[in-house]
């Protein structure tokens, strides 16, 4: 994950399957959703060494120029 320019990397959920595995305490109803996006930001920003805020702030930008709501 390092390997990828933070500038080109985008982040997602997956909803609504694959829930992450250390996601605690586990949902109910084992569905993936966009709220656990938070959680998915902080493990790929620890997973870079970087502070979550950078990694939201970056990853943001790209979706918003990638779809072109620029």
């Amino acid at each position: 994950m390092r390997l990828i320019p933070l500038d080109r990397l985008m982040i997602e959920t997956d909803a609504p399957y694959l829930l992450p595995r250390d996601l605690q305490p586990k949902p109910r109803s084992r569905r993936n959703e966009p709220k656990y996006l938070p959680h998915v930001l902080a493990t790929v920003a620890a997973c870079r060494g970087e502070p979550p805020e950078a990694v939201a702030e970056a990853t943001t930008s790209h979706a918003l120029r990638f779809f072109g709501f620029e």
